[in-house]
């Protein structure tokens, strides 16, 4: 946006300007101009000075408040949010700074830990409402997402979409030790956790008892049917005996710690398979890993299952001789699951910029992410980084083997 503006200042400025200009109250008082001699040249000195010194203020006061205008409308609008979100560029951060490895009392003793020179980064992208300033800057950086409210949130509130989030990390943390301790030969095994609702399934024309109106992101049910649930299996053979349609009585324990509540639920044929019953919600991947020793990520300050693959490149780097990473700097982002298969994330354009700003030149991306999402991802991320798509563990750790990265033991198993 151009704001400028033409001042034309001509020789037919009048001396006077205003009436009070030559009164006896003047603050600059017309000067004596002598008729003749050497003091007139003087004179006429003075009333060059003079029209000056009043082109000069005449025009002053207007800029001054224009730019007291311009610095006040900065201030304020760097200081009010208004309802646009972002999803901007965030930091690809190393991963071993945040691994800890312990022996639990009475198992294995901790094994040894070998400190990667090239420690691999996970990345992140922020998001956070915005300023009206932030707002107009985002809307012109062609790498940062400037959302509506809809558009950030959907139909979710925005606590429960960080309450899924963070319940997000906390699962990829336990699938991405399950999986590299078992690629690692450790004896790792899964122990179900308890039944917690990610997200209502709310089906077109729900009843008014329908889960989608009863139950809340981050409840914990504890009884179903007036059986107890102590974890996520409970529940099926339960519901075993149940048919679409029936209201069932439900225990449930809010997210926010206080007192259980009673509610009735409706419950609803599986969209996908009309013979199967459902409460109506998708269960949070509250399982945790059960391993020989003790491992920590500390990931409390993060959201999002999308760092599951640079977490176990992280632990199998870590507890393996040799430089898994090779001589590059390499960034990797992507879901695992059990079977050590990488899945989508979101946010890819801004995380390219991310690792391209942290100087890695090497960046996994998953398979499933879309041509276009690729090719705007290689365009953000330039020249100096190489994007590699992967599907699996498998095929992440066969790239690096090939960028001169140092193989894994065998293990016997």
């Amino acid at each position: 946006m151009d704001d400028n503006t033409d001042i034309t200042v001509t020789d037919s400025v009048p001396l006077v300007t205003s009436p009070s200009l030559s009164s006896s109250s003047d603050v600059w008082p017309a000067p004596q101009v002598q008729p003749s001699g050497a003091h007139g040249s003087d004179a006429v000195d003075d009333v060059s000075v003079l029209r000056r010194r009043l082109c000069r203020e005449r025009f002053a006061i207007p800029l001054v408040t224009i730019s007291w205008l311009i610095i006040l409308t900065v201030v304020v609008s760097s200081v009010i949010r208004i309802e646009r979100w972002e999803v901007a560029p965030g930091e690809a951060l190393t991963v071993s700074d945040r691994i800890d490895v312990n022996a639990k009392e009475g198992g294995e003793k901790a094994p040894e830990r070998f400190k990667p020179k090239n420690r691999i980064r996970f990345v992140t992208a922020f998001a956070g409402q915005l300023t009206a300033l932030d707002a107009f800057v985002g809307w012109i950086d062609p790498h940062v997402q400037v959302d509506t409210f809809v558009e950030h949130f959907g139909e979710q509130d925005p606590a429960d979409q960080r309450q899924i989030a963070f319940q997000s990390m906390f699962g990829a943390q336990q699938v991405a030790e399950y999986v590299a301790f078992s690629r690692l030969g450790y004896d790792a095994t899964f122990s179900q956790g308890a039944a917690v609702v990610e997200e209502p399934l709310c089906l077109e024309n729900p009843d008014p008892l329908s889960a989608c109106k009863v139950l809340n992101v981050g409840d914990t049910i504890t009884s179903l049917d007036g059986k107890p649930v102590n974890k996520l299996t409970d529940i099926s053979p339960i519901m075993a005996a149940r048919a679409a349609g029936d209201v069932v009585d439900i225990t449930v324990q809010p997210r926010d710690g206080s007192k259980k509540q009673n509610k009735k639920v409706k419950l609803i044929a599986n969209p996908d398979d009309a013979a199967q019953t459902l409460v109506g919600f998708t269960p949070a991947d509250t399982r945790t890993v059960d391993l020989p020793i003790e491992v920590t990520i500390a990931t409390s300050d993060i959201g999002g299952p999308s760092a599951g693959l640079a977490f176990t490149l992280a632990l199998l780097d870590e507890l393996s001789p040799g430089e898994l990473m090779g001589k590059r700097k390499v960034a990797a982002t992507g879901t695992i699951n059990e079977d050590g298969e990488v899945g989508a994330i979101g946010a890819l354009v801004q995380k390219a910029v991310a690792v391209r700003d942290s100087g890695a030149t090497v960046f996994l991306v998953p398979k499933d992410q879309s041509e276009d999402e690729i090719k705007a991802a290689k365009k953000a991320a330039g020249s100096g980084v190489r994007i590699v798509a992967v599907g699996t563990l498998d095929e992440a750790l066969h790239v690096l083997d090939e960028l001169g990265g140092d193989p894994l033991p065998r293990i016997n198993t």
